[in-house]
């Protein structure tokens, strides 16, 4: 069987947990800053975790992460 591609644009966004999950960034934390409360901002730092109905998905474009 041939080795598989990783996602390279997935590889940059997602990493898996140590129970399998995976985790991701927030959104709208890059640019524009400036008209966003700092409240807001720091919401968005904290790390989110992908739904599990997208697991499936991510397995398939991450398959050694």
């Amino acid at each position: 069987m041939p080795k598989l591609k990783t996602n390279r644009g997935a590889a940059k966004r997602f990493k898996r947990t140590a129970t399998g999950k995976f985790k991701r960034a927030q959104s709208h934390h890059n640019h524009i800053l400036t008209k966003k409360s700092s409240k807001r901002k720091r919401n968005l730092r904290p790390l989110a975790m992908v739904k599990a109905s997208d697991g499936p998905r991510l397995n398939r474009l991450l398959p050694y992460a």
